[in-house]
């Protein structure tokens, strides 16, 4: 404990971004100017990448977004790097008075993933973000605590804690990612289409696309999959992702059974 107090008392340098995160670097601190702040550009940028994607983030179209130069902007964001930390940081903004709905852990939970992915769906941009390290932001971290919290009771060591929202969380960005790609090469398609005058054709179903690839000598069990009778309603996309989040609490389950 007095280890930990004294690492607390020394305060590491922070790399760039989280520095700023963390209160531990000045805002503006070369000279602001009226009418601009980090926040605002932060605000601007989230704007263009929830309107244009991530790929039209640069310092330049904040810049014009805003009305300034793009000199501007270093007053306050050091790099695009840094902005891009200072997005995913706001794109969970009211994390830390979040309430979880749930009558037990499994529900609360399951509410976290549904929040999640929610979140992902309104900022699609976060998908095509690269990501070297867990998130380290203040708004991330709260979002990553009121998961913590609602497994309290459960048994499970906190290692084992984060690992099972850490499996949660990676399997709701990589839902996200596929529904957000598929939408992007469908507005692509439609775009073309509309360019030479002819009406899109629609997408073929992944069932489909077996039956014009595999063979039931070489890919027996895709093969059965891709024959075998449709369902009558089959599950939206949304719904299948949900039956990926209940599919993995009951690991956790199981693995709570095990701690018991």
């Amino acid at each position: 404990m007095a280890e930990a107090a004294s690492e607390q008392s020394a305060q590491r340098p922070l790399p760039p971004g989280l520095d700023l995160l963390w209160g531990r670097r000045e805002r503006g601190k070369r000279g602001p100017r009226p009418g601009l702040s980090a926040d605002a550009i932060v605000e601007a940028a989230v704007r263009v990448a929830d309107a244009e994607g991530l790929e039209a983030i640069s310092m330049a179209r904040v810049a014009a977004e805003l009305g300034f130069t793009t000199m501007s902007l270093y007053r306050y964001v050091a790099s695009k790097d840094e902005l891009l930390q200072l997005m995913f940081n706001a794109s969970a903004l009211g994390a830390e008075s979040l309430v979880l709905e749930g009558d037990d852990w499994r529900s609360r939970l399951r509410s976290w993933a549904v929040i999640q992915r929610d979140m992902l769906d309104i900022h699609p941009w976060i998908t095509q973000m690269p990501m070297p390290a867990p998130p380290l932001a203040p708004n991330s971290l709260h979002f990553v605590e009121r998961a913590l919290k609602a497994l309290d009771g459960t048994g499970l060591a906190d290692s084992e804690k984060l690992r099972a929202i850490g499996l949660i969380s990676s399997y709701t960005l990589s839902e996200a990612r596929f529904a957000n790609d598929a939408a992007r090469a469908a507005a692509g398609a439609a775009k073309a289409a509309g360019e030479s005058g002819q009406a899109p054709a629609p997408p073929l179903t992944y069932e489909q696309l077996l039956r014009e690839l595999v063979d039931e000598q070489t890919f027996p069990h895709l093969y059965r999959i891709a024959w075998s009778a449709s369902p009558t309603d089959p599950l939206t996309e949304r719904e299948e992702f949900l039956a990926g989040v209940d599919l993995i609490l009951d690991g956790v389950q199981a693995l709570i059974d095990r701690a018991g």
